[in-house]
């Protein structure tokens, strides 16, 4: 019985904070995040609006990192991989 865990996203082996999604909702997630980034050069590069794109990406990765808080794995500080 290999079941997937439960969060989105896992604390990282070394470092801190969060890896690559090990749910097929969290690769969603992750591909949102990268349609909304790409929509707001397309949509503010062309005009040179630099406040604007600075603004929509900044919207992005804040709603990035609140999903990721929200339905990853709780880091508990530094990790140096796994300890025997």
């Amino acid at each position: 019985m290999n079941e997937k865990p439960a969060f989105w996203f896992p604390v990282k082996a070394y470092g801190w904070g969060w890896g690559p999604p090990v749910r097929w909702q969290g690769w969603v997630v992750l591909g949102l995040y990268f349609v909304l980034i790409g929509a707001g050069i397309h949509a503010f590069a062309p005009q040179g609006d630099v406040v604007a794109l600075i603004v929509s990406i900044l919207a992005a990765t804040v709603a990035l990192v609140a999903i990721v808080v929200a339905k990853g794995e709780r880091p508990v500080g530094w990790r140096w991989g796994k300890r025997r």
